[in-house]
């Protein structure tokens, strides 16, 4: 039943080779493979500066300076046992002072007026820490604390090596880290 007009076959598809030979077309699909490595696309380029700037961020906060991370971790501290003795003042209606280099040899600081059932520390957690009083003198050396629950406004500077920072109140809220003058 077949003719001869009619093929029985379907025809093979032909195929294309490359060749390397001078003047010889290269196959368009090749070329568009190379056209489109020759660059990186934006997404690329959005990724590698993501990682670059997460890293960088991740160095800088591991190489803070040690001090720094110390005055910073005293004046917290500082603030809190200050916050405490001005607590136990008001409670008990008594006056109680803070005052830097107790005169008990390896004191670094004092709290005057406290009962003696509650005891503070009075040494730093590391190197000492210099204080500097804004306002003190040689008749008030140190910190009023109490017991009236408004105090005037007092600042106190801590200084670690070369870095410094500055503790202080408005003698309303509590003691904390104020930007330095």
């Amino acid at each position: 039943m077949s003719t001869a007009l009619a093929p029985t076959a379907v025809p093979a598809a032909r195929a294309v080779t490359p060749t390397s030979a001078p003047g010889s077309k290269a196959p368009r699909l090749a070329c568009s493979a190379v056209r489109r490595s020759a660059g990186f696309t934006l997404i690329e380029l959005l990724v590698v500066v993501a990682l670059i700037a997460i890293s960088s961020a991740t160095i800088m906060l591991a190489l803070r300076d040690p001090a720094e991370l110390q005055l910073q971790r005293e004046a917290q501290r500082l603030a809190a046992l200050l916050e405490a003795a001005r607590a136990e003042s008001r409670a008990s209606g008594l006056t109680v002072r803070w005052i830097p280099k107790g005169l008990k040899g390896g004191d670094d600081f004092r709290f005057e007026g406290l009962p003696r059932t509650l005891q503070l520390p009075t040494r730093w957690l590391g190197e000492p820490v210099a204080v500097q009083i804004a306002d003190a003198t040689a008749a008030n050396p140190g910190l009023v604390l109490g017991p009236e629950p408004i105090i005037p406004a007092q600042r106190l500077r801590l200084q670690l090596g070369s870095q410094q920072l500055t503790l202080g109140t408005d003698g309303l809220g509590a003691f904390e880290i104020v930007g330095n003058p």
